[in-house]
Formats: C-alpha cells, structure tokens, sequence
C-alpha cells in the first residue's frame, strides 16, 4: 500500500465513509493513539510510539467459506479508505466457530484478496490477524466484567433461552440465574472454559437491559460451549467467544479507528459501543476506542451472495464446486474470467451508501468490457460450426490448396503485431450466419446472397444440403472473383454483411463453455429460491463443440481473448490445454448479445 499525503478517496468511494474519516482526522481524534507494532491490549501499547498510520480498518471474514462478489465491495472500501487516507487495512479471520470453519477457506482468502491486488502490509509491517489469537485476552476481559456484575452465567437451555429474549412488542423475561453472585459466575464460565459441562448447557451473558427496544441489547451471549478442535487451537477451548463479543474486542486490540461493516450490523452496535465503553473503563484496551459505521451491502441482480446458500448450491451439488464459472465466488468469477481490474473497477463505481439497492448484472459485465477492450486480442472461431464448401476454388485461385490471411491481433494496438491463418476451400462457419429464410433484417449468409468473409473474399452462396430432419448440414458458395482483403480493387464490391470463419484445414477444435448465472430471477434472494433446492436454470452451462483459427493452439490457461462478433472468453485455468482448449464465455460484446 501506498501512504503519502493524498487523503483523497478513489472516484466512487461513498462519500459519508470518507467524511466521516476526514472529519475524525481534522478533530485529531485518533492522533493520540499508540502501536506497538502488532495487536494487544493497553498495556502492550502504553509506551510505544504513535501509531504511523493515520487510519486503521479491516477486512474480516469468517474462513467458513469462499469470498464472494459481496466481500470484494468490503474489501475495495476498507483497502481502498487505507490507501487513501496514509494508513493501514488489516487482513483478519473472524474464527470463532470451530465447527464450521477451516485452513482450506483462511488459504483461500488469503489468495483471493491478493489476487484482487491488495496488499495487508503497511509500515514494514504484514497486518494478517486472527480472531483466535486473542482468546486468551478475551477470556480475561469476560472475567472482568464477570467481576464488575456486567456479566452471568445462564443455565438456561435452547428454547427457553430463546423465548426469554421477547420480541419487538414484549420485553425479554429476566433469568432465574441473572442475580446470581459474581463468584459463582466466575466459577462457572471457568468450568465452561475447561470443558467440565457439554454443549448447551449453559451459556454467559453481558447483563445489559432485557427491556431495551433493541434485541440486541437484552443481555446478549458472548460465550457459548463448543466441544470441536478449532483448526488453529485444537482442543485448547471448550468453549468460544460469539462474533458479538469477539469483533470489538478484535478492532481494539488491532488499534482499527473505523469498523465499516454492512447494515445488517446496524443494531449490534450500540454493544459494540456498550462493551469498548467498559474495557476501555477498566483499562484493558487503550482509548478512545474504534467506532462501527454501516454501509448498504452490495446486492447484484440474478446473484445470491449467502455463504449458506451458496455452499448448499455446492454440497448439493446444482453447481461442480466453488469455483463454478457460474458462481459469485471470486475464484468462481476469476474462472469464468472476470479480471482483477473489472472487479475493482465494478465495486468502486457502485462504492457505498446508507441504503441497500439492486445493481444490474450489465454494470458488472460492462465492468469487464471497459477493462478488456482496449488489449485484449482477438480471434475468430465458430461455436456451432457448419461447413461452407468454395465450389470455384480452383477457378478463382489456382491450383494453391490455401491462401494465406491476415488481421491484426489488435485493431486500436499495432504494437501487438499480427495473427496469421489461411483460406481453404472448405471453411467452417457459424450455423447462427446462415438462414434458408432470412428475414429483412438478416444480412448474412442465405441463398443467392453475399457476405464478406472477414479478412479473407467475398462469397455468394449458391446453396446447401439438409439431412433427413431438414437440418442444413453443409453450404456452398463461390468465390467473387477480386474481392481478397487489401487487394487493389477489393473495395469496389460492396455487401451488407461480414462472418467470421476458420479455414478447415487448420482449425483448433475447442470446447466452448456458455456459462450463466444460475438464477433467472432478477432478485433471488425472493421466495422463489428460498432453499435452493431446485437446480439452476437450464442454459446455466452449455458445452458445444466448435473450432477457432490456429493462433488459439498457443493459448496459455487463463488468457483472454475476444472472439470477433461473438463475444469475450478466457482459457479454463483448471481444465484448458493446449492439446484439448477449453474456453469460459465471460460476457457477449455487448448488452442483451448473449447466444
């Protein structure tokens, strides 16, 4: 990351974040707030230097899954606010929940926010924490407020203990165990710490206000009973902080001065808020504590953004795991072939605000458009190939079984050199370019018309031939004579239309994969897929068999190129080889162009 004086957030960074940040800056704040080069309480911190960085955020996802395209708005806002303002982004794993949370996930985010381009290094320092590395800070602040009488022991279990809570029209109902004496809390939580009592059997509670409108706020769980080895701690604990609990404590002890979370969060923070007041009361973290803002999380058309749901989608297997060209996984988006660049580009220009909206998937495919138009190479190739037979080859040109062609790789980039292939008398061109009844708006191959075959001769088709079914299964058409791109004279015909092909001779035969999101509802976060139990829509995935110019038998995995007229794909960086080339359709050429 970057730290000089710039405290300019990037163009379509919410607004109200940064000024809230701008604001805290000109008060100073933070100004005087002390880092003693890695996370810790207030006395880790007492006589250490100021801290170097102006603002501190983070990002920090549970490693209970992949990251999706909703993580990679939170990741743009927190790394890009840090950036901006001369300070520093911390990486962090939220594992808190030893059942449902793995090494697998923690690697995988690690990989999926570098490869995003963000960097958790700042000040000569790598900034990449864990939730369980504070458990025993957290254990010992639990213990304190234990002693102050914020804090009891409930013995109460499952239903009851839900039915307590109340709901928006009834106050919660006190517990029988909410007056019980500090010690005997103290002496249980520590049994529920050395595993003396089994799941569920009691759990502890900030004693907060059981009347408060806020449900949040009637005396919360912060410690509940887990007999599972944690993924880092094995069975060092028995029992685990709640996400309540645990993240403020995290962004205390990690020196964070802004805690954006999204606005699901909103009513947890006033104990977010309740519990720094107090730690930082009883000395145990430094002041003046980091403070929660909320933002309106990232919800994109035809996309489901739940790490429940989309992890039955893979366990159920309606998708061929989390790096599905379908999915809304970063690694499922990088496999289809979004960039790096289009991600950033798409969450910073859809930045943040109070409320939550509905984006169009076309703003996420534009994205990806705008980043690869101005290099990306092109080629040409066939998804449904069908022969084109040149009956006057041999009249028009000789006795050469090919003539040779060529196009630029780009047409804005002459400094990417040219692309080499050849003409032959049988060709292969796309089933979608010929029509036995074209209508007035067809201007491509049809019998008794002629099209340009793109930077090769203009052809008039005199015919075809159909199977049994009726289907066309192969066409024929004669050379114009004259007519060769760039040679004197070719220009003087003129034709309305232009197909792509691939000389039969040298074509790459290629496995084209047309891959969707798997939702047609607009919004699938409705009813409609409440359970995910029904599979994706059915043109979700198309696999056709097809062939390209030569070029592409070079193509290395996870290349992008636009095949012309058709649409932009990149090799399968699992799957592709050069021998069997497998291409991911990311986007058509433009909006509403899909075939």
């Amino acid at each position: 990351m970057n730290h000089g004086d710039e405290t300019r957030a990037p163009a379509g960074t919410a607004s109200f974040l940064r000024a809230r940040i701008e604001a805290d800056l000109r008060e100073g704040l933070y100004a005087g707030r002390r880092w003693a080069g890695s996370p810790g309480d207030a006395a880790h911190h007492r006589g250490a230097p100021p801290d170097p960085a102006r603002v501190r955020l983070r990002f920090p996802p549970e490693p209970n899954g992949h990251l999706h395209i909703g993580h990679a708005k939170s990741i743009g806002l927190n790394f890009g606010l840090a950036q901006a303002f001369g300070g520093a982004c911390h990486l962090r794993m939220d594992d808190t929940n030893p059942t449902k949370e793995d090494q697998a996930y923690v690697d995988a985010i690690v990989e999926d926010v570098r490869w995003l381009g963000w960097d958790w290094r700042a000040f000569g320092v790598e900034h990449l924490y864990h939730a369980s590395d504070h458990f025993e800070f957290m254990a010992r602040a639990a213990e304190a407020l234990i002693a102050d009488g914020l804090a009891y022991v409930d013995e109460q279990q499952g239903e009851a203990l839900r039915a307590a809570r109340g709901d928006f029209g009834q106050p919660g109902t006190p517990s029988v165990w909410r007056d019980r004496p500090a010690v005997e809390s103290l002496a249980r939580f520590r049994e529920m710490l050395d595993g003396a009592h089994p799941d569920g059997a009691m759990v502890l509670r900030a004693l907060v206000d059981m009347a408060s409108p806020n449900l949040q706020m009637r005396d919360p769980p912060i410690y509940r009973i887990r007999h599972a080895a944690h993924h880092r701690m094995g069975t060092r604990w028995r029992a685990y902080p709640t996400y309540t609990y645990a993240h403020p404590i995290e962004d205390a002890l990690e020196n964070i001065t802004h805690s954006f979370a999204t606005l699901e969060f909103a009513e947890h923070r006033a104990f977010y808020d309740w519990l720094l007041a107090h730690l930082v009361r009883v000395g145990l973290v430094q002041a003046p504590p980091p403070r929660q803002f909320e933002f309106g999380r990232l919800n994109l058309e035809h996309v489901v953004t739940s790490k429940r749901k989309l992890k039955a989608l893979v366990d159920e297997s309606h998708v061929q795991g989390w790096d599905d060209p379908r999915m809304p996984t970063i690694r499922g988006l990088r496999r289809r072939g979004y960039t790096a660049a289009a991600l950033r580009r798409f969450v910073e220009a859809t930045g943040a605000s109070r409320h939550e909206a509905w984006v169009p998937y076309a703003a996420l495919e534009q994205a990806l458009r705008d980043d690869l138009e101005p290099s990306t190479p092109r080629a040409m190739g066939g998804l449904d190939p069908l022969m084109l037979e040149l009956t006057n080859w041999r009249e028009v040109l000789g006795q050469a079984d090919t003539e040779p062609c060529t196009a630029p790789v780009h047409p804005r980039r002459p400094d990417l050199g040219e692309r080499s292939f050849s003409l032959g008398p049988r060709l292969w061109i796309d089933r979608q370019d010929f029509s036995l009844a074209p209508d007035k708006h067809f201007h491509r191959l049809a019998p008794g018309r002629r099209v340009r075959l793109k930077y090769g001769v203009i052809v008039e088709c005199t015919g075809c031939r159909q199977a049994s079914d009726g289907a066309v299964a192969d066409v024929q058409a004669r050379i114009v004579p004259g007519t060769k791109s760039g040679t004197p004279g070719a220009g003087e015909v003129k034709v309305k239309g232009t197909v792509t092909w691939v000389g039969a001779h040298e074509a790459v035969a290629v496995e084209w994969r047309l891959v969707d999101h798997p939702f047609a509802s607009a919004r699938p976060h409705d009813s409609d897929c409440h359970d995910f139990r029904s599979p994706p829509q059915p043109q979700s995935r198309r696999v056709l068999r097809g062939y390209a110019e030569p070029s592409m038998a070079r193509v290395a995995a996870e290349q992008h190129l636009q095949i012309e007229r058709v649409g932009y794909f990149v090799s399968d960086r699992v799957e592709h080889r050069p021998d069997a080339p497998v291409f991911n359709r990311i986007t058509a050429l433009r909006e509403g162009a899909q075939r």
